[in-house]
């Protein structure tokens, strides 16, 4: 199974995109895209260092809500499993 996350442009030098997730920059090759289709402020899925899609940004913003959503929800888990003593799976 491979993850990506939704990663907004924030510019482009040759075929690397400078993006940003949740404030963290990263460096995103961008030779699995057309890269002449993608442009500062588009939002992209990004893989192990590579750009493997461009997205909407409603399909983004709905996707890191629901990452918070996950976290939000492991976060209350770990309580829980420091309050019972009790693993939970």
């Amino acid at each position: 199974m491979c993850l990506s996350i939704p990663a907004l442009v924030e510019s482009i030098e040759g075929e690397m995109a400078l993006c940003s997730v949740g404030g963290t920059q990263y460096s995103a090759s961008l030779q699995m895209l057309d890269s002449d289709d993608v442009k500062p402020g588009d939002y992209v899925l990004l893989h192990t260092g590579f750009a493997i899609q461009k997205i909407s940004e409603e399909e983004a913003i709905e996707t890191l809500k629901l990452f918070e959503e996950f976290s939000e929800f492991n976060d209350a888990l770990d309580e829980e499993e420091k309050r019972t003593g009790e693993r939970i799976v």
